[in-house]
């Protein structure tokens, strides 16, 4: 540590900022010890150098000084949304093909999808990730993006039924 650099820590009737700088630097030093106790010494020390290093630099470089203290003080972001606003995003679903299908069958299924516009039925699609090709969104039949959504829902109703045992042999 330099002559000039101890100077500025003792506190003076001229320099009144030194006394906090002297604590906050003696506050750093005790907190780069603690993790040094406690994960070893290589973060501690790197962070040590880090800080000497940025430290030594905006003392010798005015602009440097000025981009780190810009940096430094900056107001912070506002905060974002967890999830980021997306123009061009549809609107959920006006039901649940699934929970439709589990108490009404395909036959109900298809009936209430029926009466749907085809900009509900691909609001439908897209929530439930039904278009695999990307070929349904662009469909203009609604018959055809019906039979889209009872074909996916279907299918995942019947996913790992080759593990499930007839109900014919439940008995048994």
């Amino acid at each position: 540590m330099s002559s000039r650099a101890r100077d500025n820590d003792k506190p003076n009737a001229t320099n009144p900022d030194s006394s906090n700088l002297a604590n906050v630097v003696a506050r750093a030093a005790d907190a780069l010890l603690t993790l040094g106790d406690s994960r070893g010494q290589d973060l501690p020390r790197t962070l040590a150098l880090l800080l000497e290093v940025i430290a030594n630099e905006a003392a010798r470089t005015p602009r440097f000084a000025n981009s780190l203290s810009k940096a430094l003080t900056a107001a912070p972001a506002p905060p974002t949304d967890a999830r980021p606003h997306r123009p061009h995003r549809r609107a959920p679903g006006c039901l649940d093909p699934f929970a439709v299908y589990a108490a009404q069958g395909e036959a109900g299924l298809r009936a209430l999808l029926g009466e749907l516009s085809l900009e509900q039925l691909r609001d439908i699609i897209a929530e439930h990730g039904m278009d695999h090709d990307r070929l349904a969104m662009k469909w203009k039949d609604p018959a055809r993006v019906i039979d889209r959504i009872v074909e996916r829902v279907t299918a995942r109703a019947a996913k790992g039924s080759a593990f499930r045992t007839p109900t014919s042999r439940a008995g048994e």
